[in-house]
């Protein structure tokens, strides 16, 4: 059982904790690594020494102990010192590291540089980025404790071990704060990880932040998971100050009673008005705080409403950073998301939920004109750009990549299988919508700019000459330039280049009520439904492209075209009723209900009006999967208490290693709960329609039956059945989604094995890097390597025999 900790005693543990120095590792183990391009953007990735962890024969090794990796090449550990700035490994090397101890303890463990590391056989999130934030406690058992270090982009491993000075503390390496702006007011939203440095559960804490000699503003913080971090949100209230660049903030954690037990000092920039400036919401993604960065528009003539350009960062930028690059425009503002981490998402998952979510946010918040709304960014920026723009095609009048890369196939080492078999194939299809290439006749309705420059030595010139070779085939609205001699930053010019900005002012969206035809191609309605007046509510085959080809005529009433892959669609209709001839299929006197007619298609392939909304039951784009797509809507990491100690154990683990991970690769804010905690009745409404990430099996977790019930897809030890079929062992790992019973929008999405093998090697499927593809369900047995033995996507109505499933014996 988890304890819990309440907060009343922890003053007085406090008292009694002192933290020692901090102890620098310097004597390891290296072997060196494969050092394969893109293998971390493969959904199950082979690796010789973690399928030993999670056939659970890892152990510390020994100085010149050999391993055979399955290449052919034998490798051999050999002893290393760390130097100055830690250990230096070459790129996709292993670190392994004895802490040893002389009792039973907590540490915090801070170490850069590197992928992932593994405290014997529990995961936790690295840095490969080298961030420099990462701070993870630990519990030490008495004697050994091996610690292995899964190799990153070649940077020095530096590794620490320190005693925390309180049970829970503050990680003040990573803020997300607002700007002040001089001589204006501000209440705001902000966030600080926390560290819970104990293995209870914590609750009744406060984080109160002062800022100058102004109130202090208390926020309540969620129960923080035995041993784990969060970053959690808290309310900041500043007055109206002038004269100060940097504003000093104060913030301590706090006990029930209000004793601090720990404080920190954060300095606020105080912007002049008109400057680039950073401003925080509360994403609907996890409850996270995030920031945009933001440039003021100036006045127009005209008294127009203005426009707003979303400009999208490259690679290690902060959005702050691409927004200060802009002098500001006249009539335009420009507002920067940021990826939600200077690597994050590649503006691809949920770098791209991050940008739409910006756009919508700022646009609600500036008031801005929808019709002029432009999208435009630089390297990875540039990608993001074509990226969301073929996705939302119906929201930018206009879009500029710059030295932009196409697709995570053509650049960022993804790679799909020539000859997939049906298994494979099933992967590959939940990859569809990274596919630039398959979205690009999207961008016809549009104009595009694009810019490069032709010395270009990160993201070749290739990329961009592959897109004007494309849209030349058939868009009539496109800009090319090369620039001649330039690289790939040459200056603020790349991104805030006059000719750029002059193309996106000539262009403006229509209206809806005057848009005479839409064609539109999604590769998956919760990705994007939706264009001009058309909304592609369900998909026949799942994640393959489904497309509409239709057009209006407001003086006859009428809509015609066609579809490709499309169970149920909805035209939105100034009045009616109306007539429409979709696939040769005629229908006459279709009557809106709430400004829209409802068709769908049945089994023989006819359309027929729907007598208002299908049932939030059936897939529909607030919720079709795949498996990702469960980490949404506010979700929840729920672990199992009711199994044996070794699945429990396992549980807790795997909730706060997805917890770190999105943490670290989308500044992310999750709850970790138990199942009891979850199912507990005075709760219910904390948790209430919001997306469940259950980690266990049928046996091992409380909730799995309120949750999932005699769903088509059960797990327990032993066996996964799918529909009729079992598909037996102990070695198992199965992902799949559901919906959330109860709820119209909300997943489950489940993380689960058949024993111990199957639990642990969950931990090895990548699925917070973008360009890793899962479908709804997949099966992966343990090995190495190890192999998908079977995966699928359900029915429209969530079913296995109305889906889609491939087997392998």
């Amino acid at each position: 059982m988890i304890r819990r900790l309440p907060a009343l005693l922890l003053l007085a543990l406090t008292t009694t904790t002192q933290a020692a120095e901090p102890r620098f590792v310097l004597e390891g183990l290296v072997l060196p690594g494969g050092g394969r391009r893109g293998a971390r953007r493969e959904a199950i990735p082979s690796d010789p020494i973690v399928a030993r962890i999670v056939a659970g024969t890892w152990a510390m090794p020994k100085a010149g102990e050999a391993l055979d990796s399955g290449d052919g090449r034998e490798r051999k550990w050999t002893s290393i010192q760390a130097q100055a700035g830690g250990f230096h490994v070459s790129p996709g090397s292993y670190l392994a590291v004895d802490a040893s101890s002389t009792d039973e303890r907590v540490v915090i463990l801070e170490a850069s540089g590197h992928g992932s590391v593994y405290v014997g056989d529990e995961p936790h999130a690295g840095d490969p980025y080298g961030y420099g934030y990462v701070r993870i406690p630990i519990k030490l058992r008495k004697g050994s404790n091996p610690l292995l270090f899964l190799g990153g982009r070649g940077r020095p491993i530096p590794v620490k071990l320190s005693e925390p000075k309180a049970p829970a503390l503050f990680n003040a390496s990573d803020v997300t704060t607002p700007d002040l702006v001089d001589g204006e007011s501000l209440e705001a939203d902000a966030a600080i990880v926390l560290i819970n440095a104990t293995d209870a559960t914590l609750d009744g804490l406060s984080i109160a932040a002062k800022v100058d000699d102004g109130p202090e503003v208390r926020t309540s913080v969620p129960a923080l998971a035995p041993l784990s971090t969060c970053k959690a949100r808290f309310a900041i209230k500043a007055d109206a100050k002038s004269g100060a660049d940097v504003r000093p903030m104060a913030v301590r954690l706090a006990a029930a009673d209000g004793k601090t037990l720990d404080e920190v000092k954060v300095d606020l920039r105080n912007r002049p008005p008109g400057e680039s400036r950073r401003r925080t919401f509360v994403s609907g993604i996890d409850g996270s705080v995030q920031y945009y960065g933001w440039v003021p528009a100036l006045p127009e003539e005209g008294g127009r409403r203005p426009g707003l350009v979303l400009t999208l960062h490259g690679a290690s930028v902060e959005g702050i950073g691409q927004a200060a690059a802009y002098r500001p425009k006249p009539g335009l503002h420009l507002v920067a998301p940021t990826n939600r981490r200077p690597y994050g998402f590649d503006w691809e998952d949920w770098g791209r939920k991050d940008a739409i979510e910006v756009l919508d946010t700022a646009s609600a918040a500036l008031g801005v004109d929808p019709l002029r709304t432009y999208l435009t960014g630089h390297s990875m920026g540039g990608h993001g750009t074509w990226h969301v723009g073929v996705t939302f095609p119906g929201r930018f009048a206009a879009i500029a990549p710059s030295a932009g890369w196409i697709s995570m196939f053509s650049y960022a080492g993804a790679a799909r299988p020539e000859s997939p078999d049906p298994v494979d194939a099933m992967f590959a299809r939940a990859g569809n919508p990274s596919d630039t290439l398959a979205l690009q006749r999207n961008l016809a309705g549009l104009g595009v700019y694009v810019l490069h420059g032709d010395a270009d030595d990160n993201v070749p010139v290739t990329q961009a000459r592959t897109m004007r070779e494309q849209l030349g085939a058939f868009h009539p609205d496109f800009v090319y330039y090369e620039r001649p001699g330039a690289g790939h930053w040459w200056g603020n010019e790349c991104v805030d280049w006059p000719p750029l900005f002059a193309f996106l002012r000539q262009h403006e969206l229509k209206a809806v009520d005057q848009i005479h035809r839409v064609d539109f191609t999604t590769m998956s309605p919760g990705v994007s439904a939706r264009s001009g007046w058309a909304t592609i509510e369900a998909q026949q085959k799942s994640l393959n492209p489904s497309a509409v080809h239709l057009t209006y005529d407001p003086a006859k009433k009428r809509f015609d075209g066609t579809t490709e892959n499309v169970a149920r669609l909805s035209l939105e209709v100034p009045t009616s009723p109306v007539d429409a001839t979709i696939d040769g299929r005629k229908l006459e006197g279709l009557a809106a209900d709430g400004g829209r007619i409802r068709l769908a298609r049945s089994a023989d392939g006819a359309w027929s009006a729907q007598a208002g909304p299908a049932s939030p039951a059936l897939k529909n784009p607030e919720r079709c999967g795949p498996f990702k797509e469960a980490f949404n809507r506010r979700f929840v990491l729920v672990y199992g208490t009711i199994g044996t100690p070794e699945e429990n154990a396992w549980s807790l683990a795997r909730a706060r290693y997805d917890a770190e991970a999105f943490w670290y690769r989308g500044n992310g804010s999750m709850d970790v709960v138990s199942d009891t905690a979850f199912l507990d009745a005075s709760r219910a409404e904390e948790f209430r329609d919001r997306s469940v990430i259950l980690y266990g099996h049928a046996t091992s977790h409380a909730a799995w039956s309120s949750l999932l019930g005699d769903g088509p897809v059960g797990v327990d030890r032993g066996v996964v059945r799918i529909g009729g079929r079992e598909i037996k062992g102990d070695d198992l790992t199965c992902l799949f989604v559901r919906p959330r019973p109860g709820s119209d929008g909300a997943s489950v999405g489940v993380v689960s094995g058949t024993g111990s093998a199957g639990l642990r090697l969950s931990a090895t499927i990548p699925y917070f890097v973008s360009g890793v593809a899962l479908p709804d369900v997949a099966v992966i047995r343990a090995g190495t390597p190890a192999k998908a033995v079977a995966a699928g996507f359900f029915g429209e109505d969530w079913g296995v025999d109305s889906g889609e499933f491939a087997w392998r014996d």
